[in-house]
């Protein structure tokens, strides 16, 4: 109780940027940041319920520009990036000899570009404060390899390296930069790939033909699981974690 008081008091006035804040798990980081008493700015290109307490913002980060103008507007009156969470990401599923180009070229405009559109707007902020946290959203498809998933398995290795390099680059100004990599967890993406019912318990159960593992603890993560990750990487309860990749998977990727 007494961890949770303190990690509360500290987000008092300060601001949180999450992408993909409209359902999964940005929505449900988003939430706990503001049940902890930050300020939560979500962006998303669109939002399904309005939310009396976080700042909804439309926008669709792939396009540079108005990830700008967008930003820059929001800092004239929101004047500190605290902590930037880069959740929103796209998938699409193929063979490599499958995927069209389009939808290669835009797995990586959402989830590499977007991520370092919105980057570049929060970075110099944090830097003039000396102080600050990202942490981006991947996958544990970046540490084991799965059919069909070419695109959206290379995005997110890309992620992971950009926050990486990031996380070497703003060192000197106190900013930590990690990433969390979650496995199968209960979100609209996931349940996207289901085909009937039976969808949830073969997904643990695993998929030998496919060369996938089941998941050891015998269940899907919740979003709640990785955005409680999330909010302890950006807390001072983490302040000497940065360049790090934590993989959250139940153990389907057997600690790869």
């Amino acid at each position: 109780m007494a961890a949770q008081s303190a990690n509360s008091q500290q987000w008092l006035n300060k601001t949180v940027w999450v992408t993909g804040a409209n359902q999964g798990i940005g929505a449900a980081t988003a939430e706990m940041f503001l049940q902890l008493g930050a300020n939560v700015i979500g962006f998303d290109q669109q939002f399904a319920h309005p939310h009396s307490q976080i700042k909804q913002v439309t926008l669709d980060i792939s396009n540079e520009q108005a990830v700008k103008e967008i930003c820059q507007s929001l800092l004239e009156t929101e004047s500190n990036v605290d902590a930037l969470v880069n959740v929103a990401g796209i998938l699409q599923m193929g063979k490599i000899t499958e995927l069209s180009s389009k939808q290669w070229q835009r797995t990586f405009d959402v989830n590499v570009s977007g991520a370092f559109n919105v980057m570049q707007q929060a970075i110099p902020v944090m830097k003039a404060a000396n102080t600050g946290a990202i942490v981006s959203v991947s996958s544990n498809a970046t540490h084991m390899p799965r059919m069909s998933m070419a695109a959206y398995s290379a995005s997110k290795a890309a992620l992971t390296n950009l926050t990486m390099v990031a996380g070497i680059e703003l060192a000197e100004y106190g900013i930590r930069c990690n990433v969390v990599s979650p496995g199968s967890t209960q979100t609209p993406m996931q349940w996207s790939l289901w085909q009937n019912e039976t969808g949830e318990k073969s997904t643990i159960n695993g998929f030998p033909e496919q060369f996938k593992p089941g998941i050891p603890l015998g269940k899907l993560a919740t979003p709640e699981d990785i955005a409680e990750t999330i909010v302890f990487l950006c807390s001072s309860q983490a302040n000497h974690i940065t360049l790090q990749d934590i993989v959250i998977d139940g153990g389907a990727t057997l600690g790869k």
